[in-house]
């Protein structure tokens, strides 16, 4: 049965390349398993979507008679006891794939939504006061240092690419789209690394691709 991994029927332009339906796409080309799109409705929020993910939010995938939400818990689903989790490395990666999503991502996504309440107000709330956001920045850079000592001369965090990696660049993009990684070259180097593997040019070339065919649709509607 082919699996089915649902993202957002339509979204702006700001988030593309950042939805993260893209962290399931790049470890199903990694590993090499095939897949379908669904869609569920950004707005308004439908029950169909609450019935599969509590928060509507994406990403979502069924495989068979498996539902599961959040992309790591996703990814270690999807790549358990292949070369991106193999059970002899599966502590340690597990720890990096939990630091990124949990310790990493927490601080980064806490500076960037003041960054983006900036731009787009009507989506994040007004936006803090400059000296707020100086102390999240601050916060992140720790983090990030941290990040870049413990990577060191490394190439991948956890010895072979592993998912924690694909997590851990996943949110270190975020940083380096916002010209925030220029302090930390190891791990501007690192996201360099990853985001050349085919897989993830796959993968964001069809997540990118959904938006455009999005646009289309919703084009052909407004004139319909």
């Amino acid at each position: 049965m082919t699996l089915t991994l649902y993202t957002f029927d339509w979204l702006p332009e700001f988030p593309r390349g950042f939805v993260r339906d893209l962290r399931v796409r790049w470890g199903l080309e990694e590993i090499g398993r095939s897949y379908q799109v669904a869609t569920v409705p950004a707005h308004p929020k439908s029950a169909e979507h609450r019935k599969l993910q509590p928060f509507t939010q994406v990403p979502v995938i069924q495989d068979g008679e498996q539902t599961l939400f959040e992309s790591g818990a996703i990814l270690v689903y999807l790549c358990e006891g292949t070369p991106l989790l193999p059970d002899e490395r599966k502590a340690e990666i597990w720890q990096w794939l939990f630091a990124a999503l949990n310790t990493v991502e927490l601080s980064v996504m806490h500076w960037v939504s003041m960054i983006l309440a900036e731009r787009v107000p009507e989506f994040f709330g007004p936006p803090p006061a400059a000296d707020v956001r100086a102390h999240a920045k601050a916060d992140m850079d720790t983090k990030l240092t941290a990040l870049q000592q413990a990577l060191g001369d490394k190439e991948w965090l956890a010895g072979d690419f592993s998912v924690a990696d694909i997590a851990m660049v996943e949110v270190l993009r975020v940083v380096a789209a916002e010209e925030a990684l220029d302090a930390h070259p190891h791990l501007a180097a690192y996201v360099e690394r990853a985001t050349s593997r085919p897989a993830f040019k796959k993968a964001m070339a069809d997540h990118m691709q959904h938006w455009q065919v999005a646009d289309a649709e919703q084009a052909k509607r407004s004139t319909g």
